[in-house]
């Protein structure tokens, strides 16, 4: 499985399957097991992404118009930079991750 859109599918279609009243134990745990190595690999993207995110909010946009005194441009942090606000402590739901 190549993204996490085909890995939640799979692990929401193992979920169906061991609810079913008619699995056998030994079926219901070979999902089960596979359902967890699904599950840690998706909370590992999961967390890379964060980490992405993480990155992209806290570097300021660059400016490649300002030059230093010797006249090459170098980068500056812009003064204005966007605050979006996207990920804010006091909307961050708890208890769904370690």
């Amino acid at each position: 499985m190549t993204n996490f859109e085909e890995k939640l599918k799979r692990l929401e279609e193992l979920s169906a399957s061991i609810k079913k009243s008619d699995i056998s134990l030994e079926d219901a745990l070979k999902d089960f097991e596979e359902g967890i190595k699904l599950a840690k690999s998706m909370e590992k993207s999961l967390d890379e992404m964060e980490s992405k995110i993480q990155i992209l909010m806290n570097n300021p946009d660059i400016s490649e118009d300002e030059k230093s005194a010797d006249g090459k441009k170098q980068k500056t942090k812009t003064e204005n930079s966007p605050v979006l606000g996207l990920f804010d402590e006091s909307s961050e739901i708890t208890g769904t991750r370690a």
